[in-house]
């Protein structure tokens, strides 16, 4: 007790010394930079060119290995999405095994295996690993190409494509590498659903046999293994293989825009505008510039504590993060600035960038900024060490990017080396102002005036980088909106025969992550709802309102309706209501012209009785409604949902759209999905009973 008690008092001595010596007022000063101690590895040569590497780790009993060949870019043209498709092949079962057969396999050695269009890896405990590098060389020696696979693999490539045709996000990754490269250079083009559909399984053997090969590959062993084993293992594996000899592909070089251009792609469904600055670089991995580029991006925008994050994030509110990143190599890289901004924030957002930008390449950073980003590299780079498979990745890129033997050991020397007058030298020289793009990707309404009275000129594309001629633009027919409804209400079958309708049921179908749901959608007039998503015959959701309260259930859980959500069923009154507008109360405003695919539409801003806002588009030639648009909040996050209507037909005396495509889109992304109605019926003997 006595030991115990005098423990406890030297301990709370210590911390009373501590607290009276530690001056918390200051940051610690940064102690000196790790001595990195990286040994090399062992590197044997095969007769076939295959680099075989070997670092050995005895500390754990496993052993990792990869094979990675270094093609270079690979210009697929027409046949976009072939090597991708591939790769993925390889991972469908050998010409000795069924898929099944050789995940089993797998599963039995408690190992990790997979393939690539770059090569493959495998994971195991020692005991059992030269048995999952085998199964690594099998999948990719000898893969079977089978055709239901081929076929499998297509639809998914083509359901991710289109699931993705409204994401801003998605559409700006595609479009800034585009525009930036050009469409025809091997990272600027992309896979779309022609490419994938015009895909053949031949092409797909052609692709591998040309780009699975010994040349130019690496074979990296790391953990419990002996060098003489590893190449053993090897020699048994690979030794014999013969295939293409591949050559550095040598590319064109891309000049940047003479003077700063901003590129605008409308996606009307985006909650937020993806904002790009970009501008491509030269920077091998052994010009002196490489580490002044590292610590310059950090500065401006490699983290929370950079200026374009503090800037755009904390100071103004224009978004949830913005960062920047630059590339390196053989190859003509990137510089980006990038962020998800509000719509209607856009302009001033695109002017922060570039006074960012402008104001590095102007002025030296100061001395602690410097600091505190050499500091972050010092860390970063000694705790990655303790990775033996990041040290085994050393010693390829040294010989991939013709590197000193010593590069990464004295990596961090020639980080800290780095000075103020470096970061500003290299930032005019890599960080373009004057003839960089801008790429933004959202609602052009929000934000396109803006950009203008900024003084920006603009370029309009479409989502696959496709320039907009201005005749595409061209104004159209206007037309008052209560003509627009009028004209609305008589193209669907007229205002009498749309009172006719007292009740209505709607029956159709919609795919959601590969399964097949049933939709029901029932109103009875005044304004009673519901609509009910089944699967199997079990309702997954359904939305109910009885004319003054209603309820939405999910998954079993219920909730009432409330708010903004009480207040849209209270004013909707089913379908057709556009002919109680003019004594409801809604209010309707015109918008000017906009295009629904390739439709000209008139648009109108709608503001119902209650004050719930949306946005209405109906076609300038046939007066049907084509799409709605609404924007709420929950939860403190925007939503943007939309609604486009197409394949209308007669159903009675009334036009109905039979295709219902609905775009939700938040913050972290977009969902599409299509309803498609199989029958409507007209005055079903519907009952109050119905909407419980």
């Amino acid at each position: 007790m006595k030991k115990l008690f005098i423990i406890a008092a030297v301990s709370l001595l210590a911390q009373g010394i501590s607290a009276q010596t530690i001056d918390r007022s200051h940051k610690p000063k940064p102690g000196p930079a790790p001595v990195i101690t990286v040994g090399d590895p062992v590197i044997y040569k095969l007769a076939n060119g295959i680099t075989v590497l070997v670092v050995e780790n005895h500390k754990l009993p496993k052993v990792s290995a990869s094979y990675s060949i270094d093609a270079g870019p690979i210009t697929e043209g027409a046949k976009a999405g072939v090597v991708g498709l591939m790769g993925s092949m390889l991972n469908e079962g050998t010409t000795t095994k069924t898929k099944a057969q050789f995940d089993e396999a797998v599963d039995q050695l408690g190992a990790d295996v997979s393939a690539g269009a770059n090569g493959g890896s495998a994971s195991a405990l020692t005991r059992y690993f030269p048995q999952a590098f085998a199964l690594m060389a099998e999948s990719i020696r000898k893969p079977a190409f089978p055709a239901e696979s081929f076929e499998k693999l297509k639809s998914q490539t083509i359901t991710g494509l289109k699931s993705n045709e409204k994401s801003a996000k998605a559409i700006s990754a595609r479009v800034v590498n585009a525009l930036a490269y050009g469409k025809n250079h091997p990272y600027g083009e992309f896979e779309t659903e022609a490419s994938i559909t015009g895909i053949t399984l031949d092409d797909v053997k052609a692709a591998y046999k040309k780009y699975i090969t010994p040349s130019r590959g690496y074979l990296t062993f790391v953990g419990d293994i002996k060098p003489e084993a590893a190449k053993a293992l090897a020699e048994k594996a690979f030794g014999d293989w013969k295939g293409t000899a591949l050559t550095l592909p040598v590319l064109t070089k891309v000049a940047n825009p003479a003077k700063t251009e901003v590129d605008i792609i409308n996606v009307s469904n985006a909650v937020q505008s993806e904002i790009t600055v970009v501008n491509l670089i030269d920077l091998p991995m052994s010009s002196p510039d490489y580490f002044p580029v590292l610590l310059a991006n950090q500065i401006l925008g490699g983290g929370g504590e950079s200026r374009l994050f503090d800037n755009l994030r904390e100071k103004h509110g224009f978004t949830y993060g913005a960062y920047s990143s630059t590339g390196s190599g053989r190859f003509q890289s990137k510089f980006s600035a990038n962020a998800a901004v509000r719509n209607e924030k856009v302009d001033s957002a695109v002017v922060e960038f570039l006074r960012e930008i402008n104001t590095i390449r102007t002025t030296k950073v100061t001395a602690d900024e410097l600091q505190n980003a050499k500091n972050l590299f010092n860390g970063s780079f000694a705790l990655g060490l303790e990775n033996p498979a990041r040290t085994a990745g050393f010693a390829s890129n040294i010989l991939i990017n013709n590197l000193p033997k010593d590069f990464y050991r004295t990596y961090l020397q020639k980080i800290n080396a780095v000075t103020t007058d470096d970061i500003l030298r290299v930032t005019k020289k890599y960080f373009n102002h004057d003839n960089t793009r801008i790429v933004i990707v959202g609602k052009t309404d929000a934000f396109a005036t803006g950009l203008t009275k900024a003084g920006f000129k603009t370029q309009l594309y479409d989502n696959y980088a496709n320039a907009v001629k201005a005749t595409e633009t061209a104004a159209v027919p206007t037309a008052a909106p209560a003509e627009i409804i009028k004209n609305y209400i008589k193209a669907i079958g007229g205002e009498e025969a749309i009172k006719k309708i007292t009740s209505l049921q709607q029956n159709g179908e919609m795919e959601m992550q590969g399964q097949k749901l049933t939709v029901t959608i029932k109103n009875m007039a005044p304004n009673l709802s519901s609509m009910e998503i089944s699967m199997g015959g079990q309702t997954a959701m359904k939305q109910v309102y009885n004319g003054k309260t209603g309820y939405a259930m999910q998954m079993g859980q219920k909730a009432e309706l409330t708010g903004d959500d009480l207040a849209e069923k209270k004013d909707d009154k089913g379908y057709g209501s556009q002919v109680y507008y003019a004594t409801d109360g809604t209010k309707i405003e015109a918008a000017g012209t906009a295009k629904v695919g390739t439709a000209d539409a008139f648009k109108l801003n709608i503001t119902s009785p209650s004050g719930k806002k949306k946005t209405e588009y109906y076609d300038t030639k046939s007066g049907l409604l084509l799409k709605e648009e609404s924007t709420t909040t929950k939860g403190g996050a925007e939503i943007s949902e939309s609604v486009e209507y197409s394949n209308y037909k007669k159903v009675g005396d009334v036009l109905f759209p039979f295709t219902l495509t609905q775009s939700v889109a938040t913050p972290q992304g977009a969902q599409e999905f299509s309803v498609v109605i199989k029958d409507i019926k007209i005055n079903p003997p519907l009952k109050a009973e119905d909407f419980n």
